[in-house]
């Protein structure tokens, strides 16, 4: 099997050298080339042909955000990780990039030790994700192709026991990698009377989630916020797990409030999406939709099982769409979707479900603790 070539662009001599470090010495994974700036990197990418590049945000000459603008343009389909600081600027310079089509980021080793210290730290978050993100991928030349390489149909669901469909209460959703990207296309084509809550986990870190809530909130037409202790759940309004934080749902007196907590990861996640699957099922019950979107790993399948058992329905989004199918493809394996859909036609499904639930059933009856 050919090794996944991968480009790395960063100004700093010492970070170029650590990140090839890193990936050189990671099976499956070679450097084809580095850069030290935008400029650079865009010239070398036809004739290194990498399938995948890492990209720094700050840069001279080109920083990440232009170069990444102008690589989009001829290389739409061609795997991009941002490689930033954890720090204010770093995160919403990340952010912005994600939202303008990177795939993914890693932040940057941060008082780590020592030089192999920092080559582990950095293998460990980058090589699963070049992984993810290539490993269907064709050969190098193919991955620059303008146009997406065609993939085989999804499976489609396992026949489950028809159980009648209820009314729709709340969404819950659960995304990873490439998320923002999704998030930004799904949210913005919700009506701002859609009826229910929307209550979302996205697997990043803090300041990630909390800026992202801020950016979605000026595109969407429901209010976006980052949950907090005790946040109301209430209709029309779209909710986005804190990182570091799993996001349960209880009921409190007649409402339904958030409650954050430090318990273990699950999946390698916090926030995890099972989490607030199963406690949203105890809340809701078979008022569940969930919603499981492109996103390494499988976190959200468990929590996918809890909602089928109690009565609600999943959606899926498809592999050709997906950045990584691991999330809903996992689900859709299980026989656990409803329907299996591209991410264009997610909105628009999640609106019919929950209007078409409303005409169909009386108002739901308070719920029980």
């Amino acid at each position: 099997m050919p090794k996944t070539r991968v480009l790395v662009v960063d100004d700093a001599v010492v970070v170029r050298r650590l990140v090839s470090d890193a990936l050189s010495s990671a099976p499956g994974i070679e450097v084809a080339g580095t850069a030290p700036n935008g400029k650079v990197a865009l010239s070398k990418i036809p004739q290194v042909n990498p399938d995948l590049v890492t990209l720094d945000v700050e840069m001279p000459v080109m920083d990440g955000i232009a170069t990444l603008t102008e690589l989009r343009k001829t290389y739409p389909n061609l795997p991009v990780i941002m490689f930033s600081t954890l720090t204010e600027r770093g995160t919403a310079v990340t952010m912005d990039a994600l939202l303008r089509g990177a795939n993914d980021y890693v932040t940057k080793p941060a008082n780590v030790g020592g030089v192999q210290e920092s080559v582990v730290a950095i293998r460990e978050q980058l090589v699963p994700k070049i992984h993810a993100l290539c490993g269907g991928m064709p050969a190098a030349a193919a991955a620059l192709n303008r146009r997406p390489a065609p993939r085989p149909a999804p499976p489609r669901p396992k026949r489950r026991t028809q159980v009648p469909d209820h009314r729709v209460d709340i969404v819950i959703v659960g995304i990873s990698t490439g998320g923002p990207n999704a998030l930004a296309e799904v949210l913005p084509a919700l009506p701002r009377d859609l009826g229910v809550p929307v209550v979302i986990v996205q697997h990043m870190p803090p300041m990630f989630t909390k800026l992202l809530a801020e950016r979605l909130d000026k595109t969407c037409q429901l209010p976006v916020v980052e949950a907090r202790q005790g946040t109301l759940i209430v209709p029309n309004r779209i909710l986005i797990a804190p990182g570091d934080h799993h996001l349960e749902l209880r009921q409190r007196g007649n409402g339904v409030v958030s409650v954050l907590t430090k318990d273990p990861p699950e999946n390698s996640c916090r926030p995890a999406a099972d989490v607030l699957f199963r406690t949203a099922v105890k809340v809701y019950g078979a008022g569940c939709l969930a919603v499981v979107l492109t996103g390494m790993g499988y976190d959200g399948r468990r929590g996918s099982h809890h909602v089928v058992e109690a009565g609600g329905r999943v959606i899926a989004q498809d592999e050709a769409t997906s950045v990584v199918w691991g999330m809903p493809g996992g689900v859709v394996q299980d026989g656990l979707a409803d329907e299996v859909l591209p991410l264009s036609a997610v909105a628009d499904r999640i609106v019919k479900r929950v209007r078409s639930s409303h005409r169909n059933h009386a108002a739901r009856p308070e719920v029980r603790a």
